[in-house]
């Protein structure tokens, strides 16, 4: 079809006009019918938002898509260019993409009335019909819909009268594609107003111009909920004239968070081949950021963007890489004493109400870190609250920090010194074996069962700036007493 070049050629091959709407519908039924796949890379949704987007598209229906940041709505945009069909026909040297069966503007009328079927043709691809704009206080009626262009009547002698005089906005660009318009609460009110015409009759109006003209773009929204940004508000009567309004989340399940992280994370080949996250790890990571979802320091209404995870993801694997370089080491596998790195993602992407602002963003970090990992260990090794009577499994380590001992870990020594500092801890190796079957995660879970036992207070433990120790829960307060 694209060897096609002029419109008598398109004619005799058959071709029909359609709308994009019916692109979207004909395609979708298609996939629907042969079970392919609508919106690859979109997780967590598939009996939530993706429903309702293919019940939308369906519809023919302009789109609004509502939820906190970090909830895949541009992601979600972006993939419908996968329901349009490959390639058009569009009028060679058009500005809005004119259909050559049906050409909508004074450029387009005009080749075809002088060349009839010589009207040369191009074909445009379906990843150029896509259109975005952020919405940002100072777009313009003029930058969206188009205004006259004095230099182009001034160069091509046209009189204020003519068409062609006209400077298409983004909008009549965008003609037969999709355009969307993120963060929509942004753009001011008179400016939502000149999107009422387009929405509901599918035309727009140029100032000083008795035109028509019949553009056809589907339209997608993104936006934040009203109740939490303080920008602006999507006006009532543009609410109405938008068809379906479809709601996005976070992830409710562990396994979809993972999911999207590794899918989302930015890594080298050469980070993805030498470093490895142990699993254990990446679910202390996707705890943390769901506690943040749920933390009284936290402001619920501004959210926790999935991106918080998929930073600290990569900033754990830069942490590994780090202490790498520094020691000479080939290959590095992930310690929590590598969370050190991962701190600055969260602290950055959150907000804070006022009680989390009196606490810090650092503080509030390692808090919903240390109660992280005190459910992880919960779920792999036995509870010191609950321990039988006549048997105390975690006895000989609460034996050996009251004894006077202590260890400390140093965040970025090499492995044989970091592994030789928790072999010290009488009992620790032999009891993580006794309870985990992967060996070669031995000084992993060494590690976590230390910080467990840290945060179930049976041992002490005090955060240094590069170092953690651990020692007896009571020393820190005789230590105290002395100094008193």
């Amino acid at each position: 079809m694209i060897e096609i070049k002029t419109l008598g050629e398109l004619k005799a091959s058959g071709y029909q006009s359609k709308s994009i709407k019916d692109e979207f519908r004909e395609n979708l039924i298609s996939k629907l019918q042969n079970s392919s796949s609508r919106f690859e890379g979109i997780l967590g949704f598939e009996n939530s938002v993706l429903p309702d987007m293919e019940r939308a598209i369906l519809s023919r229906h302009s789109i609004l898509l509502l939820g906190l940041r970090g909830q895949a709505k541009t992601k979600i945009a972006r993939q419908m260019i996968t329901l349009l069909d490959e390639y058009i026909p569009v009028i060679e040297g058009s500005e809005i993409n004119d259909d050559p069966l049906q050409p909508i503007s004074a450029y387009g009328k005009k080749r075809v009335t002088e060349l009839q079927e010589e009207t040369p043709i191009t074909w445009l691809h379906r990843s150029q019909r896509y259109v975005e704009k952020l919405a940002t206080p100072d777009v313009s009626v003029s930058d969206l819909i188009g205004d006259i262009d004095p230099v182009k009547a001034a160069t091509q002698k046209l009189s204020f009268s003519n068409e062609e005089v006209i400077h298409f906005g983004l909008i009549p660009r965008a003609h037969r594609c999709i355009f969307v318009i993120n963060e929509l609460p942004d753009l001011q009110a008179r400016i939502q107003v000149s999107l009422f015409n387009m929405l509901q009759e599918g035309d727009i109006q140029i100032r000083g111009f008795k035109m028509r003209l019949p553009l056809d773009v589907s339209f997608v929204f993104t936006a934040n909920p009203e109740d939490y940004t303080n920008r602006g508000s999507i006006i009532t009567p543009l609410k109405d004239r938008i068809e379906s309004q479809i709601l996005t989340h976070y992830p409710s399940d562990l396994a979809i968070a993972k999911a999207i992280t590794l899918q989302e994370a930015h890594l080298t080949i050469e980070q993805r081949d030498k470093i490895t996250i142990a699993p254990v790890h990446h679910e202390i990571l996707e705890r943390m950021v769901m506690k943040a979802r749920q933390s009284e320091f936290v402001d619920g209404k501004s959210g926790v963007s999935a991106r918080v995870a998929i930073s600290g993801y990569e900033n754990l694997v830069s942490a590994v890489e780090r202490r790498m370089l520094i020691n000479g080491e080939s290959r590095g596998v992930s310690r929590i004493a590598d969370f050190q790195g991962v701190l600055p993602s969260l602290t950055g992407k959150i907000e804070l109400v006022y009680e989390g602002e009196q606490e810090g963003p650092v503080n509030v970090a390692w808090k919903l870190m240390n109660e992280a990992i005190k459910d992880v260990f919960l779920e792999i090794f036995p509870n010191p609250d609950t321990r039988k009577r006549d048997k105390d499994v975690y006895g000989v380590i609460k034996a050996y920090f009251s004894g006077g001992n202590h260890i400390q870990l140093v965040n970025d020594v090499s492995n044989d010194l970091f592994q030789k500092n928790l072999n010290a801890v009488a009992g620790l190796q032999k009891l993580v074996a006794s309870q985990i079957d992967n060996t070669e995660e031995t000084q992993v879970y060494m590690e976590l069962m230390l910080h467990g036992l840290a945060e179930m207070q049976v041992i002490g433990k005090s955060q240094g700036a590069n170092q953690i120790d651990f020692s007896d829960p009571l020393s820190r307060l005789l230590n105290f007493d002395d100094e008193d």
